[in-house]
């Protein structure tokens, strides 16, 4: 059976990604960072699929929680073939407000983490000679935002880290692809308000705002076999959001 490791995967967008491949037959590992009653609801709820699920304590921006989460789940399940980079913060504000930590912290998080994880899962890969790595970035990352000049900052990196890593490593027909969100309706932006997600909608050809099962779905495509010759992309799901 497939083995799939989801970073980030308790909540939001994560947790229906490890959902959605896990209906798709494969064992999932996902870490999480402090909700250990949400990780085991969701490790319930993807075993009621029919596969395994293990939930991992784990901080990405320290590479011995990395390499001990990657570890884990090769004991669990065996060599680790889909590999999504979903864990991610924000710590928003405008530049001249923002602190060192303020950059470290969601740079830690959301570019290193995603450096330490896919170094770990590599050699497993490179072994079997096949492997898909997905990055989940933002719709910020191309396009900036003000008040996130860290949150773009991480996400225009992991880009470019896609796009780098799909080169080094395609001859070992490994492919390294990044999703590209828009305006997706989390807990993280349920505390927008609201004339900011009316200006957003404005601005969204298909009127309304994504789900996490959207992102769900092409990260689902570029984890299976029908995405073989996919490699360096980046996919916006955005709706059309100009």
């Amino acid at each position: 059976m497939s083995v799939a490791l989801i970073t980030g995967g308790s909540r939001g967008i994560g947790r229906v990604v490890a959902l959605n491949l896990a209906k798709e037959g494969y064992n999932i590992t996902f870490c999480y960072t402090s909700n250990e009653t949400a990780a085991q609801e969701t490790a319930a709820e993807i075993e009621k699929t029919g596969v395994k699920a293990l939930a991992v304590k784990a901080d990405v921006s320290n590479e011995s929680d990395v390499n001990a989460l990657v570890q884990a789940a090769r004991d669990a399940f065996g060599p680790i073939e889909v590999l999504v980079n979903n864990a991610g913060i924000t710590r928003d504000g405008l530049l001249l407000r923002m602190s060192e930590k303020d950059i470290s912290d969601v740079l830690d998080t959301n570019l290193k983490g995603a450096f330490f994880c896919t170094k770990a899962v590599l050699k497993d890969m490179m072994k079997s000679r096949y492997g898909k790595i997905i990055n989940i970035t933002s719709i910020v990352g191309v396009t900036g935002n003000a008040g996130q000049s860290n949150y773009a900052a991480s996400k225009a990196g992991l880009i470019g880290f896609t796009k780098s890593v799909a080169k080094e490593y395609g001859s070992k027909g490994i492919c390294v692809n990044a999703v590209a969100p828009g305006f997706i309706e989390t807990e993280m932006t349920e505390k927008l308000p609201e004339e900011v997600k009316n200006t957003y909608l404005e601005r969204i050809s298909l009127k309304r705002f994504g789900t996490p099962e959207d992102v769900a779905n092409v990260v689902s495509f570029l984890a299976g076999h029908k995405s073989d010759y996919v490699t360096g992309q980046v996919i916006e799901v955005t709706g059309g959001m100009q």
